[in-house]
């Protein structure tokens, strides 16, 4: 087995472990340290979209980054019907400033700021349960993904887009995410149908990763940045939680979803 598969794991691996224990100690504490992180990463998400799509916008990709963190800022705040348009704002103002890339800028803006909403949202509304089982089905999703992939291989998920997602990862992804759903229903009151839920937000996390391959393949660029060691940038790490998180809003609005009392 070729050691050049696993170069990139003991980074992936050591920036990965702080991203979670940073991300678990906001979730568990919830308020105003959760919604800071939330913030703070939207806001940086969107500055690297801009970056991607347009790097002759550095000035710009600031500026846009620091209107989308204020904007899903003031959301928080204030009522749902008056959040709408702030969190909608930032899409809109950056399609003025963009040269090229303005119609992707804006819609995934707009997903970056729906879901980061939305998972302000859930950790208010539904408390730490919820919020640890989406967590662990977008994290198991990856990890299993990515081990699957390297040790079984097997046909290429969509070769174009992202060489090195495989369909033997893909399903491994579904695996592990209806495993983590029969676990948190065996724990809790949600009932067996969790495990149903979580394939679909393993795949609504593995479409939101593969859409941002697709904004770096038609950019010619690896990374969305190079601020996480083995990771590349937020939008990288981030990208399957921006699906998964967008999905859950609206299913919850849709259907609802089940208790998850322990």
């Amino acid at each position: 087995m070729s050691t050049s598969r696993w170069d990139d794991l003991m980074p992936r691996l050591l920036s990965g472990v702080t991203m979670v224990i940073v991300g678990l100690l906001a979730i568990w504490a919830g308020g105003l340290w959760f919604h800071g992180l939330t913030v703070l990463v939207s806001g940086i998400m969107v500055w690297e979209l801009v970056c991607m799509l347009d790097s002759r916008r550095s000035k710009s990709s600031l500026v846009l980054g620091v209107i989308a963190g204020s904007a899903l800022m003031l959301a928080i705040e204030v009522p749902v019907a008056f959040a709408l348009p702030l969190l909608l704002l930032p899409s809109m103002v950056g399609l003025g400033r963009m040269e090229r890339g303005g119609v992707t800028y804006a819609v995934y803006t707009a997903v970056i700021l729906l879901a980061g909403y939305g998972l302000i949202s859930l950790r208010n509304d539904f408390g730490l349960t919820w919020m640890a089982w989406l967590v662990t089905v977008v994290v198991v999703t990856d990890i299993a993904g990515y081990f699957a992939g390297r040790i079984i291989g097997g046909p290429k998920f969509w070769p174009r887009v992202s060489p090195k997602k495989t369909w033997s990862g893909t399903v491994a992804g579904w695996i592990g995410a209806a495993l983590v759903g029969f676990a948190f229903a065996a724990s809790t009151t949600a009932g067996l149908g969790l495990m149903s839920i979580s394939v679909a937000v393993a795949m609504a996390s593995q479409i939101g990763d593969i859409a941002e391959s697709a904004i770096k393949r038609r950019t010619g660029v690896k990374d969305s940045s190079n601020l996480i060691p083995g990771h590349g940038g937020l939008l990288d790490r981030f990208d399957g939680m921006l699906g998964a998180a967008l999905f859950i809003v609206i299913v919850g609005q849709l259907v609802g979803l089940p208790t998850a009392t322990p």
